[in-house]
């Protein structure tokens, strides 16, 4: 074993490529989605089981607290949405070159900021 190659620990050091960070957020959004789905899952429920849940879930998101984690569950759920459209591309073999990952991750950065700026505008 070569003793004599070169270690880094420290994450912070290390500076990532597009492609590498679009895809690390892709993981990320998507735990952030299994974590709120028992939240989406409650609120589904409330919403269905009367009039009177569904006028108290209504109350409920009123809160600018619940406004925001909402919010924050469609940016998760829009990032992951364009960032998996974008794997299932390139598992069709379009994109797959070193260039155009570069080309598509920073597509994708781009559509999932419009896309959750125009969900923030509708929940808001």
């Amino acid at each position: 074993m070569n003793d004599k190659r070169p270690v880094n620990l420290d994450l912070t050091t290390i500076k990532f490529p597009v492609p590498a960070l679009a895809s690390i957020s892709h993981r990320i959004s998507g735990i952030a989605i299994f974590v709120a789905l028992p939240i989406l899952l409650w609120m589904l429920d409330r919403s269905l089981a009367s009039p009177e849940s569904f006028a108290q879930l209504k109350a409920c998101l009123a809160n600018p607290w619940a406004k925001l984690v909402l919010w924050g569950v469609l940016a998760a759920l829009s990032y992951h949405l364009v960032a998996g459209t974008r794997h299932l591309i390139m598992d069709l073999g379009f994109g797959d070159t070193l260039e155009a990952g570069r080309r598509g991750a920073v597509l994708v950065f781009i559509i999932s900021i419009v896309l959750i700026v125009l969900a923030g505008v509708w929940v808001w």
